[in-house]
């Protein structure tokens, strides 16, 4: 059986085209009723359902197609989709209406009178030709006009199976009567990229698509339609080609995420937002291929209702559509969500899934609760920061949140606050903490009432629980406590100088332990001076020697010792205390006289000498001091005489007129004020030396204070006048003997000096026995060919180069002697970088002269050698061999 399109009066195969003509009024075009599109599904229809692709029309259930409202209809012609489907075979079957709006003849909607429409033409105003070049009759003939039709767009479905190429429309000039005409198409998806999607007959002008479009893709087309005669001249103004893409349901909506997490409190009320779910669908969202509807479809656990959430069809929010969202019963659900397009019809529409997780958060609704209402713990007394009992509670809320977190409170029991909680962080307990020692002697025990609580309040409507509240008993357990000193640093005050063995004071020590019969033993910790006795069993103390307030161990009067009081429990227990002792000074130490040594002038009513004294006591028993002299012997105060200023201070001075220059020894006493009063003779050691006008010695004087006599300080003089002649002669001769020398050099023949001796000549070396030279490299050839011949920059060894001779340095007109070493320096340098200096024969420039020389040895030569050699070449080696050549050469003699 064959499932096809019909309508009331022929069969219409799938894809063919209906054509209905619509007459348009003024210059809108409405449309209403149509025409019938019926189907057949070889099952009597029974079902069927009709849609289509387009929001201006429906279809009813009896195929008939209608407006679905006042429409205006903008071109000539308008192509739409019906769809129909079978819910219970699921299948699907489509077929394109197209509808063409054809203009009134006559420009007045009547046709000519006695003119009947012939078939052809009615053929011809259906088929699906168009003319984009018409031209119109006129009284004057044919005429062209004002402007161009506007062709209407062309739709195209996608997914087409064909077969291709598939004609799409046919363009026409109405010239193609008179004159051969070729047409062609460009734009993208004819000549540009994508190539040749479409193409056109250039001889008939059918335009044909070559292959399945894909709206997603590309969804619209723009191309040119041209007419242009053999020759290639344009016969017509290019056309626009306006092709659409009719979308097909061909894509499946796709979430933007396969998972979804979103949460929501417990208890929350119906209604709650949790999250939104988004899904794209890549067909074409104004039509029903890209609508996208939401469901839920399973809901996992389905607790306490299978529906605890739905969502919206068309936004893709989630929210709670039931009450009873507990964290404590049910921590997660997991939804599956679809999402079909079609507007959501399961029948044909495309469908995807995804799992959205709603985790339920927790809110503080369950109070915590201790796990018994009471607990008990015992402490040793005088002990802190000791755990004494653990707390454990129960909350069901979320674990290490604000909602489980317990803080505990002590509510009564503790007036003194001995004791704390502090939370585990892990476990969630209550730690009973000693944060103040308790004593056993004051409390046996304590009764504790505890509450605990969360870190954040309980949620609106949760009341506490009357198991919040608990009650802690703490016993203290006795130990044995240290016997102490209730006067700790004791402070007792005294006389220097006690004798020993005197009785200072009782320092004993208390024992705490009321309870237990326990004995109490003294002994010393630290004595630094060991001046004290203590007895062991009393704490009497008592002195071991004479305390002196002038020690060393004193520190402003007071000397510190430290006791020990242990008793005889198990384990034994000690305790310290400090004892000090205030020593009240009395006079036991004599003053002594400043300074020891002073200096005077030799004449009195010049200057004096201040004199002080230094007590090691304390007032009363220091100044005013009294200094006198003594009258044995009787020269002191004949010489010296000493005058009071104040009660410390007094002045020593000459009381003659003269005394010679020296060091005296004198003595003076001082009495302190002490009661009784102390003295002492001290003797300061007094320079006396001549001074100047200012009162001040003078270097002879001290010298002369040192005890030098007058001979021996001339001695001294001259022996340092002698030493400075003696240095000055020596310069004297130094200068004489450096002119002397200036002197001598100037009268040295330039001749015989010898700074130009070793810049002229060289070391030989030794004699002609010890050398092995092969001398004949070095005579003169007869011939200059080899050498005029040799290639440019060689030359012969045994020749003076030409070239610019080096500056030699210019020996100085006034030597000096410090100039010889930079002269001979200068010039070895030179003579080092001389070509023309020689020696020519450097055994590293000078070339092989061949075999078979006929020169001899020179040690052949002497000075009575009368042979034929002609040696008159010499003249030309230059100025040094000058000496040689007349020797040997033809040249007269002297």
């Amino acid at each position: 059986c064959i499932k096809y399109f019909k309508n009331g009066l022929q069969l219409l195969p799938w894809g063919t085209e209906i054509k209905h003509k619509s007459t348009p009024e003024r210059s809108k075009k409405q449309l209403n009723h149509f025409l019938d599109v019926k189907f057949n599904n070889c099952a009597g229809n029974k079902g069927v359902r009709y849609e289509t692709n387009s929001l201006d029309f429906k279809v009813r259930a009896d195929g008939t197609l209608y407006a679905a409202h006042h429409l205006q209809v903008p071109s000539k012609q308008l192509i739409l989709m019906v769809t129909a489907w079978d819910p219970q075979t699921l299948g699907r079957w489509e077929a394109m209406v197209r509808f063409l709006v054809a203009e009134k003849s006559q420009h007045n909607g009547h046709k000519p009178k006695g003119r009947k429409a012939l078939p052809g033409e009615l053929a011809q105003q259906q088929s699906d030709t168009l003319l984009p070049w018409r031209q119109h009759q006129s009284a004057n003939g044919l005429r062209r006009q004002k402007r161009d039709w506007v062709i209407p767009p062309i739709n195209v479905p996608e997914n087409s199976r064909g077969p291709f190429p598939q004609q799409l429309v046919r363009i026409r000039s109405d010239k193609d009567k008179e004159i051969h005409i070729r047409y062609s198409i460009t734009g993208v998806g004819a000549d540009q990229p994508p190539m040749e999607v479409f193409n056109i007959d250039p001889v008939s002008g059918r335009m044909y698509v070559t292959r399945p479009m894909d709206r997603e893709e590309r969804a619209s087309y723009h191309l040119r339609a041209h007419a242009v005669d053999m020759n290639g001249n344009k016969v017509e103004n290019p056309i626009d080609l306006y092709i659409y893409v009719i979308d097909m349901n061909d894509n499946r909506p796709e979430f933007i995420n396969q998972v979804y997490n979103g949460s929501v409190d417990e208890g929350s009320k119906p209604g709650t937002y949790v999250m939104t779910v988004t899904a794209n669908d890549a067909d074409d969202g104004t039509t029903a291929n890209g609508m996208v509807r939401y469901r839920i479809v399973t809901q996992t656990p389905q607790s306490p209702s299978q529906n605890m959430f739905t969502i919206n069809s068309e936004t893709g929010d989630i929210v709670t559509v039931a009450a009873g969202l507990d964290r404590e019963k049910v921590q997660q659900y997991i939804v599956i969500v679809q999402a079909t397009d079609m507007e959501g019809n399961l029948n044909y529409g495309l469908s995807n899934t995804a799992t959205a997780i709603i985790t339920v958060t927790d809110v503080n609704d369950n109070p915590p609760e201790f796990t018994t209402s009471t607990y008990s713990g015992e402490v040793p007394e005088n002990r802190v920061e000791v755990v004494v009992a653990n707390l454990t509670v129960m909350d069901r809320d979320q674990p290490h949140s604000p909602n489980w977190n317990a803080i505990y409170r002590i509510i009564s029991g503790d007036p003194s606050g001995h004791f704390t909680i502090r939370t585990d962080p892990i476990t969630n307990e209550g730690m009973v903490t000693v944060v103040k020692a308790v004593d056993y002697e004051m409390n046996r025990a304590f009764m504790l009432t505890v509450m605990v609580s969360n870190q954040a309040p309980l949620a609106s409507g949760i009341q506490m629980s009357f198991q919040s509240t608990a009650g802690v008993t703490i016993s203290v357990t006795d130990v044995n406590e240290a016997p102490y000193f209730p006067t700790n640093h004791k402070l007792i005050r005294l006389e220097e100088g006690v004798p020993t063995g005197t009785i200072l004071t009782t320092f004993s020590a208390v024992d705490p332990d009321r309870f237990m019969q326990q004995a109490v033993r003294y002994s010393k910790l630290s004595d630094p001076a060991n001046w004290l006795n203590i007895n062991a069993t009393n704490g009497q103390i008592t002195t071991a020697a004479v305390l002196d307030r002038e020690s060393d161990y004193i520190k402003n009067n007071v000397y510190e010792a430290t006791f020990l009081a242990a008793d005889n429990g198990i384990p034994p227990a000690s305790g310290t205390g400090t004892l000090q002792i205030y020593l009240i000074d009395i006079n036991d130490n004599a003053p002594e006289l400043l300074p020891k040594e002073a200096q005077i002038c030799e004449k009195p009513n010049l200057n004096v000498i201040n004199i002080t004294a230094a007590d090691a006591d304390i007032d009363p028993n220091v100044g005013p001091f009294v200094f006198e002299l003594p009258s044995v012997p009787s020269a002191v105060r004949k010489n010296w005489t000493i005058t009071r200023l104040n009660g410390d201070y007094a002045q020593l001075s000459l009381r003659i007129m003269y005394l010679e220059a020296g060091v005296y020894d004198v003595p003076i006493i001082v009495t302190d004020s002490g009661n009784p009063p102390l003295y002492n003779t001290s003797v300061i050691k007094v320079k006396v030396c001549p001074c100047d006008e200012n009162g001040d010695c003078t270097t002879i004087g001290a010298v002369a204070a040192a005890g030098l006599g007058t001979g021996a300080i001339i001695a001294i003089l001259i022996c340092i006048i002698i030493l400075l002649t003696m240095v000055l002669l020596f310069v004297v001769w130094m200068k004489r003997r450096e002119k002397e020398r200036h002197t001598k050099q100037l009268l040295i023949d330039p001749e015989d000096d010898v700074r130009d001796n070793i810049l002229k000549y060289d070391e030989e070396g030794g004699g002609e026995e010890d050398q092995d030279y092969d001398l004949s490299q070095l005579q003169q050839p007869e011939t200059m060919d080899h050498v005029l011949n040799k290639t440019p920059g060689v030359r012969r060894v045994d020749e003076r180069p030409i070239g610019a001779e080096p500056q030699y340095p210019i020996r100085p007109v006034i030597p000096h002697p410090g100039d010889i070493g930079d002269f001979i320096n200068e010039g070895l340098r030179a003579a080092d970088n001389d070509p023309t200096a020689p020696p020519y024969d450097s055994l590293l420039v000078f070339d092989y002269e061949g075999s078979g020389s006929t020169a001899g040895s020179v040690s052949s030569l002497n000075s009575s050698s009368s042979g034929d050699q002609d040696y008159d070449y010499l003249n030309d080696w230059g100025p040094r061999f000058k000496k040689l050549a007349d020797m040997y050469g033809g040249g007269e003699e002297d």
